[in-house]
């Protein structure tokens, strides 16, 4: 899906979008790796940029994939090419957002489940409809707490990333309205703080460990 590009500046200290070879590793690599890069979305209110805090990943033969058993109007974005955007709504009210992994015709993706809210706080703090929240920019503690009212959770991401069913099957590997931008070289020792646990909100496969959070990461929708 292409999109006309919003003119909106970027930060440079954002990196460039992660490239279509990032999306065809194995999807637990790409729930991991995502951890840290900057989710951008440029629209005519506003750019809004969040740091990636929380994911969750969902495999071909995982059975609580939207995807395990085949091809929907809904699901059909999961089995196209990697590095688009899977949007869908669930519980009829909010929008979830998805980046889609491996190889066309196999439906792979990891939910974005949190971010830490970087650009564009103002526009969110409307868009979810909150007040300041004592939101003293020196207070790091009122700053954790407005960012997880914000941005703890996939639908609240959403709302406050104005992100909807118009942005599904968007190429997030071109930075033209939204995109994932590397968080520049992580350092070796990171990998040691990645923290895996089961996925919030479904009924099979619990079991697996396929939600990744950062160690002493305070901007999750949940605490670790």
């Amino acid at each position: 899906m292409s999109l006309p590009a919003i003119e909106t500046p970027v930060p440079e200290s954002y990196g460039p979008p992660l490239p279509l070879a990032f999306y065809l590793q194995d999807t637990l690599v790409v729930a991991q790796a995502l951890l840290g890069c900057i989710l951008i979305h440029a629209s005519p209110e506003g750019l809004t940029a969040g740091r990636i805090s929380e994911t969750e990943a969902y495999r071909s033969d995982d059975p609580a994939s939207h995807a395990f058993r085949g091809q929907t109007a809904r699901n059909a974005t999961m089995f196209g090419p990697p590095g688009h955007a899977y949007i869908y709504l669930t519980y009829g009210m909010h929008y979830c957002l998805n980046a889609v992994t491996a190889p066309e015709g196999v439906a792979e993706a990891v939910l974005l489940r949190a971010v830490e809210p970087l650009a564009g706080v103002e526009l969110m703090r409307r868009r979810r409809g909150l007040s300041e929240m004592g939101a003293n920019p020196n207070d790091e503690k009122a700053r954790i707490r407005l960012g997880r009212a914000l941005c703890g959770g996939p639908g609240k991401l959403c709302q406050a990333f104005g992100l909807d069913r118009t942005l599904n099957g968007c190429d997030l590997t071109v930075p033209a309205r939204l995109w994932i931008a590397s968080a520049g070289e992580k350092k070796p020792e990171e990998a040691s703080r990645i923290v895996a646990t089961p996925r919030i909100g479904i009924t099979q496969a619990v079991d697996r460990l396929w939600r990744f959070t950062l160690r002493g990461d305070l901007y999750t929708s949940r605490s670790q």
